[in-house]
């Protein structure tokens, strides 16, 4: 049989990531009834979840960036296995991203800003409680602020950092890639979501890439976002030692 040749059009013009997409969105629900306060839904880790949003602070609502870390994350389990592992989110937000690490087995310590911690908390607090092997901690972290005071080298190693909508119009981003690399040991992955918006967004990937290996995992057009795998370059003298 045939295709009709509007059907066949409309096929053409698809963009190349909507079946992906839609799968990531289709991970959001709504409550059918709101009885004593407002939150957003979400299906991870075989369980559903509930974010409470804070329109006062634009740190705690939650972004799509979030949505499609997840979503690898909970479709990728074998290849990124996250039992025991430890792992730090910075600008965690609403927590969603904290949230399914830790009821995929992680170690996690999820950090923000002061202003943000209150609802981080909660929604941390009242999605994991009882149902993860271990508990998640949640810290204040002001990037490029403190960091071998409050995380240092000698005791905090990570196995995973996640990031997700870090990177936008703000004038952190030199601090935001201090934290970065303070955080990162030779064998730290970064998993990082980003949605592009404007030019410092790809000022900061091309910066980044001095410093990481950085790997595409996921470019999803139609949501402006991409995903990425990252890892810290080795120095000339580390790489001369490992030759």
């Amino acid at each position: 049989m045939e295709r009709d040749p509007a059907e066949e059009s409309e096929a053409k013009d698809e963009a190349p990531d909507a079946e992906l997409a839609t799968a990531i969105m289709k991970r959001h629900f709504r409550p059918s009834l709101i009885k004593t306060e407002a939150w957003e839904g979400y299906t991870f880790a075989d369980l559903e979840i509930k974010i409470k949003e804070s329109t006062d602070c634009y740190g705690a609502v939650l972004w799509p960036s979030a949505m499609v870390l997840c979503h690898f994350l909970d479709t990728h389990r074998e290849k990124y296995n996250l039992v025991d592992k430890n792992l730090i989110e910075i600008g965690a937000g609403t927590g969603l991203v904290t949230i399914v690490c830790s009821l995929l087995g992680a170690k996690v310590t999820s950090t923000d800003l002061p202003d943000v911690l209150s609802n981080l908390r909660y929604n941390v607090s009242r999605n994991t409680r009882g149902r993860c092997r271990y508990e998640p901690q949640v810290t204040e972290l002001s990037w490029g602020q403190q960091l071998e005071e409050r995380f240092p080298h000698a005791s905090c190693h990570y196995d995973y950092i996640m990031a997700a909508d870090v990177v936008y119009a703000h004038p952190y981003l030199d601090e935001l890639m201090e934290t970065f690399e303070h955080l990162c040991s030779q064998d730290t992955v970064i998993l990082w979501a980003m949605r592009f918006r404007l030019e410092p967004e790809n000022s900061f990937v091309d910066r980044f890439q001095t410093r990481f290996h950085l790997e595409e995992l996921y470019d999803l057009p139609s949501l402006r976002i991409k995903l990425y795998r990252a890892q810290k370059k080795l120095s000339q003298s580390q790489s001369g030692a490992a030759a």
